[in-house]
């Protein structure tokens, strides 16, 4: 049976998101797609469906939200204030959601961008070969209330959680060193690593500034960089000394210098890290890169074993007297182990 999540409220940046276009980067369009790819990975685990279907991602609250059948939705990415009914919902766990019932996603809590899955995913006519807005490009937009999302029924298996990785809170991320560290000195670049960043509020899907105490960093011979390619993770120094890091939806070229490349399995660190958050960067080899990637990727396959039974407090059920609460019948008069053999 077909329906529709309709958005009866919403937040400031909802878009549609999926893993993004590949193979127009010869053509100036960047992959796009969610600003954390493993949320979209951790909600497809808890529906038992592919990656590849859609979310809505939510920049630091989400809205109000109404099916016109029943589903199941899984919520990712960083922690929002959730309820249904006015019942609190867990995140990072799938939640049964039957036709009719106010799904309330608030305010952010820890991270920045939050993600709503549906089982089955939002089917809505992709778009060379996605159905991911890519903001920056223009293609598609910003979700808005009274916007229909097209869905299908489902009977996916609800009160499934999955432990979050930490990588709400900024940190340690993990970079190489790129075509043009070398026209940073050596003591710039061994300041760059020294230094706290602190991530600026002045951050969106295209890029996010780096705030720093002290003097800015500066290459030689920058103002004369010819534009060159670049790629999500590259780490752009401006004309006034601070650092940007490039996400999903950058530009293919550009003439600032880049001081080095985050790996892409330490991107989502960086677009979670709320403002204010402290980051740090480290530089790794090749190699140490290499086996960073291999082991996030593992991770990511093994998401479906980690899939555990949610617990959940009885006083949080609105739906209690609906379980089965006790299994089979007891006669007080009956002795408990006749059919065993035991004595008391």
């Amino acid at each position: 049976m077909s329906g529709a999540l309709t958005i009866l409220s919403a937040g400031p940046a909802l878009s549609l998101q999926d893993l993004g276009r590949r193979g127009y980067l010869a053509k100036g369009l960047t992959r796009g797609g969610a600003a954390d790819l493993r949320a979209l990975h951790e909600g497809a685990a808890l529906l038992g469906q592919a990656p590849d279907c859609a979310a809505i991602e939510m920049m630091g609250m989400g809205g109000t939200f109404e099916a016109d059948v029943d589903t199941v939705i899984a919520l990712t990415g960083a922690e929002m204030a959730a309820t249904l009914d006015g019942a609190p919902l867990i995140w990072n766990a799938s939640h049964a959601l039957s036709a009719g019932a106010k799904l309330v996603i608030a305010g952010v809590r820890a991270g920045t961008y939050g993600y709503l899955h549906v089982a089955g995913g939002f089917d809505t006519p992709p778009e060379m070969g996605a159905r991911s807005a890519h903001l920056t490009a223009g293609i598609g937009a910003l979700l808005q209330a009274s916007d229909s999302l097209p869905i299908e029924a489902s009977h996916a298996r609800p009160g499934l959680f999955l432990t979050p990785e930490g990588r709400l809170s900024g940190g340690v991320i993990r970079m190489v060193l790129s075509f043009q560290s070398a026209l940073f000195s050596d003591a710039t670049r061994a300041r760059f690593g020294e230094t706290v960043f602190r991530r600026d509020p002045r951050a969106n899907r295209q890029g996010v500034r780096l705030d720093m105490a002290g003097d800015g960093f500066h290459a030689e011979g920058g103002l004369s960089i010819v534009s060159e390619v670049i790629t999500p993770g590259d780490i752009q120094v401006t004309g006034d000394g601070a650092p940007y890091v490039l996400m999903c939806e950058s530009q293919t070229t550009g003439g600032y210098p880049r001081i080095g490349t985050v790996l892409p399995c330490d991107l989502p660190k960086v677009a979670q890290a709320p403002a204010g958050a402290e980051l740090r960067f480290q530089v790794v080899s090749l190699e140490e890169a290499i086996a960073a990637e291999t082991r996030a990727r593992a991770e990511i396959k093994a998401l479906p074993s980690r899939i555990a039974r949610l617990v959940r407090d009885p006083h949080d059920i609105a739906d209690l007297l609906s379980y089965q609460l006790i299994s089979g019948a007891v006669s007080a008069a009956a002795d408990p182990f006749a059919t065993t053999g035991e004595q008391p």
